[in-house]
């Protein structure tokens, strides 16, 4: 997987050099248009700008059906090269959409918010939410090169960037204790954010290249995200909840699994509940809210049939997959969080 961190206005000009294509179309947001796209547009060669409205509820298939009409219309043939420009929501629509165009075309992602850098354009996970249900429908595909400049971490908000902190924290807990130590003794603000963007792409690196389509060990990269989506997904029809802070719900929420399971010590959940609270505060859940949150596990990716299936944390540093829970324990959790 090819992974560059560096300038983009450098990046990108190199890359194209040593790649011929016949056209380039470059996908972005409401935001990435106004703030992102003017870094990269004197760079570029003669190309096509395409626009989508920003934000999770407009990851559907409805918006891929605009895109694959502009990539028509624009006679985007295998050729071509497909330039994604923002988030976590570009990254993996726009990818979607390249990947199943006329069989595939080239894409690459250029990642704009924290999330995206340290987790959601690495490891070719592509794909759209389905009546709300997260990511639902997807595929595997790696992009031709991930482009990484921690320049455009400028353009967002305090929120966002706090946000794309949540799978720092992940990768660290389930893969790094010496990097855990290191990060849950700074505040947020005092983080040093350009190493742990290396840091956390070398982890999902790894960890990708150990197991590209998820039938193992990439599943504890999933650590958080069970609860983690499913309140996501409640909240997305409420209210807006921040990916990496509903992230950081379901990591207080699994890890209090592991602690009662004797997987985790007390010590060492204190620190996780601790240092999250700090830097995320304390989300407002109504307990009525409950069965609604559980009823969306019932469709995470990990589940085998009745079976839900979650990545515990088996230890600093360490994670275990494929544990199976039950409403009851799952309830606890989330009643626990409440408190």
């Amino acid at each position: 997987m090819s992974v560059k961190i560096g300038s983009i206005r450098e990046l990108l000009p190199a890359y194209l050099e040593l790649n011929s294509y016949s056209k380039i179309m470059v996908l972005v947001d409401n935001n990435t248009n106004k703030d992102c796209y003017p870094l990269i547009k004197n760079v570029l060669p003669p190309h096509k700008l395409i626009k989508i409205k920003s934000s999770e509820i407009h990851k559907t298939l409805d918006t891929c059906q605009s895109i694959w009409q502009a990539m028509t219309d624009y006679s985007l043939d295998r050729h071509s090269l497909f330039i994604n420009l923002g988030g976590g929501v570009i990254g993996d629509m726009g990818g979607f959409c390249a990947a199943t165009y006329k069989r595939g075309i080239d894409f690459i992602q250029i990642p704009t918010t924290l999330l995206a850098q340290v987790d959601a354009s690495v490891g070719g996970k592509l794909g759209i939410d389905f009546n709300g249900f997260k990511n639902h429908i997807g595929i595997f595909q790696l992009p031709k090169t991930v482009l990484v400049d921690s320049h455009f971490l400028k353009t967002l908000s305090f929120e966002e960037l706090r946000s794309g902190f949540a799978e720092v924290i992940k990768h660290c807990l389930i893969q790094d204790a010496q990097m855990w130590d290191v990060i849950k003794r700074i505040d947020f603000e005092e983080q040093n954010l350009d190493e742990l963007i290396a840091h956390s792409i070398e982890i999902k690196k790894k960890v990708v290249a150990a197991d590209p389509t998820e039938q193992g060990l990439r599943k504890i990269l999933n650590f958080g995200h069970t609860l983690g989506h499913a309140v996501e997904t409640y909240y997305l029809e409420k209210h807006r909840l921040l990916h990496g802070e509903a992230i950081a719900i379901g990591m207080i929420c699994e890890a209090y699994m592991a602690l009662e399971r004797g997987m985790i010590s007390q010590v060492h959940f204190d620190e996780i509940e601790a240092f999250i609270y700090t830097v995320y505060g304390t989300a407002k859940i109504n307990k009525d809210s409950i069965p609604a949150i559980l009823k969306h596990t019932i469709q995470d990716k990990k589940n085998k049939g009745s079976e839900i299936r979650l990545s515990l944390l088996d230890g600093k540093g360490s994670c275990a997959y494929d544990v199976v829970a039950g409403k009851k324990e799952m309830k606890k959790a989330l009643l626990y969080y409440i408190g």
